[in-house]
């Protein structure tokens, strides 16, 4: 019973130290660490041991696929590929379905932009076509960033997803499929169905957006080139996912190829010549790119390298044997316990990132314990990641004061979207676990 309580006490400090005390992720997670290395009894000699080797076998087969993807979202993003694929779906859809456009944009671009680049890239797009089409400001945002939400909580190559395969042993190109899956009917339904009970809202938009003032449409790549080269990863990683499963006799030839590291290497090395060399620009001046991206990805790993300290430090204590087998023995079904977890971490802390990851630790001993699909935990895992949005998210103060809203409004609209992609993606993964073993 100490060690579940010495746990508890761990997570608390790491809780206080975010949450009240603004310490820095990593050097809260390392001081979490070794509070939970002494209460657990691990020999003080061996503390500094277990927190590295955590950080480096967590990084280790992370890093250059996480840094892979934040340099050809950048690429996506500053190549105009991202807004091409906006504007096409704009215009193709036509002004009357205009939210069902912008839910399909948040979902595509999401895929390989991280969250923040692509919140920042899209928001003048909705405020243009606000002022074309004279509809709520809110009711076009939202499902549009419902897909941005779901892309980064449920599919690689987004950090946290990533971290859950690597810590939780699950396969990168079945998680990626079964997210699809589980994404789209919670994407209809936390997005364009819930943002038709968000007319009456009245945005007051940043002043920088007032002008709705259009994007130069003539420099930006062309259409097939945009989304070919944007959904390359996906196209890669799922074609070789599913030619694995239906040929397994290929699976030595394949192996290679469905590597999430491959397909993100040459995903990027495709997407440096269509979208930079082919479009006329300077090898050099493509090459800016991946520093600025670097800068933008280095806060995220340094929270997974610190979210491996602490899983190592159970592992080493033997406590995660015990905390599997709490969890296991508690009348709930795992997937519920791990989304549980991660939600009850990410009101405390604010982070889907951090709190998925640390979730992600916690749980692993119930994924080996119960038999669970870790595929569909890593799912679980990130919904809960995502619920109840308030105010120690920096996504919640983004939406609100990019749109001019009072509080009230953004636990309304941001808040409750949040929340309902959580609550929905939890039962579309319960639903796809009792179809796959039906």
């Amino acid at each position: 019973m100490w060690n579940i309580v010495s746990v508890l006490l761990a997570v608390g400090l790491l809780t206080l130290l975010i949450a009240w005390g603004k310490v820095q992720p990593l050097l809260a997670f390392v001081a979490a660490s070794i509070a939970a290395a002494l209460l657990l009894g691990v020999p003080p000699s061996k503390i500094p041991g277990a927190i590295e080797k955590g950080i480096g076998d967590l990084l280790g087969s992370l890093v250059v696929i996480i840094c892979l993807g934040a340099v050809f979202g950048k690429l996506i993003a500053d190549s105009g590929a991202a807004r091409r694929i906006a504007t096409c779906l704009v215009d193709a859809l036509g002004p009357s379905r205009i939210p069902v456009a912008l839910t399909v944009t948040g979902f595509v671009v999401g895929i390989p932009l991280y969250y923040n680049v692509g919140f920042v890239l899209l928001v003048p797009l909705i405020f243009s076509l606000v002022y074309s089409s004279g509809r709520p400001a809110v009711a076009l945002a939202i499902p549009l960033l419902a897909g941005l939400s779901i892309a980064h909580g449920f599919l690689p190559p987004h950090p946290s997803p990533v971290a859950l395969v690597s810590a939780i042993h699950a396969d990168m190109g079945t998680t990626l499929l079964y997210g699809i899956v589980v994404a789209i009917p919670t994407l209809i339904l936390a997005g364009p169905l819930f943002a038709m009970t968000l007319r009456r809202i009245q945005a007051q938009p940043a002043a920088m957006f007032q002008d709705g003032r259009q994007m130069d449409e003539g420099a930006l790549p062309g259409v097939f080139n945009s989304f070919a080269t944007a959904l390359l990863p996906v196209l890669l990683l799922g074609a070789t996912t599913v030619l694995m499963m239906a040929r397994p006799d290929l699976n030595g030839g394949l192996s290679f190829l469905a590597n999430p590291l491959v397909v993100m290497l040459v995903s990027y090395v495709v997407a440096i010549w269509t979208l930079g060399l082919a479009q006329g620009r300077r090898f050099s001046a493509v090459m800016q790119g991946p520093a600025e991206a670097m800068r933008e990805i280095a806060p995220i790993l340094l929270i997974i390298a610190g979210a491996g300290a602490l899983k190592q430090v159970l592992v080493e204590s033997g406590v995660s044997t015990d905390l599997g087998a709490l969890l296991s023995s508690l009348p709930v079904p795992p997937l519920v316990l791990g989304w549980s977890v991660a939600t009850v971490i990410r009101i405390c802390l604010g982070s889907a990132t951090v709190a998925g990851v640390t979730a992600g630790g916690i749980v692993a001993p119930l994924v080996h314990s119960s038999g669970v699909d870790p595929n569909l935990m890593v799912l679980a895992i990130g919904a809960g990641s995502l619920m109840c949005s308030h105010v120690n998210d920096s996504g919640f103060w983004m939406f609100k004061e990019y749109f001019g809203l009072s509080l009230k409004d953004t636990f309304r609209s941001w808040t409750l979207m949040e929340t309902l992609v959580g609550v929905f993606g939890l039962l579309f993964v319960m639903l796809l676990s009792l179809f796959l073993h039906s």
